[in-house]
């Protein structure tokens, strides 16, 4: 890893554990007043979206202890280093969310059974415009963070998430409250529940891309198609730069193949060549050339250019 790799992996640390300390202490107050709120209230999706945040510091935890694990320096037992601790926490975090809407929908569908809430509309109405409001601060002071961090950009589609049920709470309470004033009591009882059922229909694609994004990282797939192609084009201009163009003439098409895990990129670039026409240090300038573009992408570039007189070895 080169020095100016190593800064970029301290800064992106630095900012990825402040974007999570922001989470926690946001997440600890709107969480805990939320629950407090829908106990006093007896409204079920205030105190469902308290249990929803609350859920979550655990979980913000988990994403601390990754961000030191991934961005820690390799050692004889991790030789590749721990980035792997960073789409792990994004599946857990997917996971633990998809665990809570399970819960909040199954809350519901029993209040629902049972004839309704007895919320008070304007207090649900007040706390979703108050939550939502609150949501979308802390989605702007995170957003930096989410652009250049995996764990942080997770905490940015919480909060989204988070921001979407406190809308849909809000607009249910401005319903039930109309319904109040038209004298249909009744029905207005059932706004609550159905509330619920709507935020974690809402809320579960976010979830599901979550678990869908870390487990494909842990997988080792193909990273997204806009990167490959930054790859691609890294790769062609380090050959251009670093060889002769009367020799690339006799080379082949670059095989490459790439995965990503967390802020760790691996790259492998494989050129198949005449026998007795290229030497060691050819290949060295190459793998340095092509490295030198891939670092430019702002990762942690793990690359390995091999050139083989052997077209089978560059077979899957």
């Amino acid at each position: 890893m080169s020095p100016s790799a190593e800064e970029t992996a301290e800064a992106i640390g630095a900012l990825e554990t402040r974007a999570l300390s922001v989470s926690i202490v946001a997440t600890s107050v709107l969480g805990g007043g939320a629950v407090l709120w829908g106990v006093l209230s007896g409204a079920r999706v205030i105190l469902f979206d308290g249990v929803y945040m609350l859920a979550g510091i655990a979980l913000v935890g988990v994403s601390l202890l990754a961000s030191r694990a991934s961005t820690s320096r390799p050692s004889v037992e991790y030789p590749f280093g721990r980035h792997a601790a960073t789409p792990l926490a994004v599946a857990l975090q997917g996971a633990a969310l998809l665990g809570t809407l399970v819960y909040g929908a199954a809350d519901a569908v029993t209040v629902l059974m049972a004839g309704g809430s007895d919320a008070a509309a304007g207090s649900v109405l007040a706390y979703g415009i108050i939550s939502a409001l609150a949501s979308l601060l802390v989605v702007m002071l995170l957003r930096r963070a989410g652009r250049v961090s995996a764990l942080a950009q997770a905490e940015v589609v919480s909060w989204r998430a988070g921001m979407l049920l406190s809308l849909v709470v809000a607009l249910g309470g401005g319903v039930a409250l109309a319904m109040v004033a038209s004298g249909q009591e009744g029905a207005a009882a059932l706004v609550d529940p159905i509330l619920v059922l709507i935020a974690c229909a809402g809320i579960t694609p976010m979830a599901i891309g979550l678990v869908r994004d870390g487990v494909r990282e842990l997988l080792e797939a193909a990273p997204p198609e806009a990167l490959r192609i930054r790859i691609a084009e890294a790769v062609a201009a380090g050959l251009a730069d670093s060889v002769d163009p009367h020799r690339a003439a006799t080379l082949g098409e670059p095989v490459i193949r790439s995965t990503k895990l967390g802020q760790r990129l691996y790259v492998e670039v494989d050129l198949v060549v005449s026998r007795g026409q290229w030497q060691v240090d050819e290949e060295d300038a190459i793998r340095l050339a092509v490295t030198e573009r891939l670092n430019g992408l702002g990762l942690l570039v793990w690359a390995t250019v091999a050139l083989t007189t052997v077209p089978l070895l560059t077979e899957d």
